[in-house]
């Protein structure tokens, strides 16, 4: 299967309700490394997987989206607790809704696979990745 990652990153603020989170329940930030992996059998076409540009594009404006944010203030996410491994699953449910509109172009729309990567740190990351 070939693959192509493009990363960004994005820094928020929020809290956890449990005590599963000891001093996480208190209002802290974070500082994400995203990496965004799409995945096909075969290429497209044009030989890709997916244009890098529009990749990095399009992860951007979702990552934009909760920058600079306090995640317990959106309310979509009311009654979450807003964990990585939530937020990976958050950012693949926004790619994979930017393919099937065609935004990153007609030769995405061949994609098989996305998967999600947060990276909290340098020892501790958590992804999502599903079939599309």
């Amino acid at each position: 299967m070939y693959s192509l990652t493009v990363r960004d990153h994005f820094m928020i603020a929020h809290s956890f309700q449990g005590e599963v989170f000891g001093p996480a329940q208190k209002l802290h930030g974070a500082t994400y490394v995203v990496d965004a992996s799409f995945m096909r059998e075969r290429l497209d076409d044009d030989g890709l997987v997916v244009d890098i540009g529009l990749a990095s594009q399009v992860l951007g404006e979702i990552l934009a989206e909760f920058n600079y944010r306090n995640l317990d203030e959106i309310e979509a996410f009311r009654g979450h607790n807003t964990t990585t491994e939530f937020m990976a699953r958050v950012i693949f449910d926004h790619l994979r809704a930017t393919v099937g509109a065609g935004r990153l172009g007609e030769g995405a729309r061949g994609l098989d696979r996305i998967k999600v990567t947060l990276k909290e740190s340098h020892i501790a990351w958590a992804s999502y990745e599903a079939d599309l």
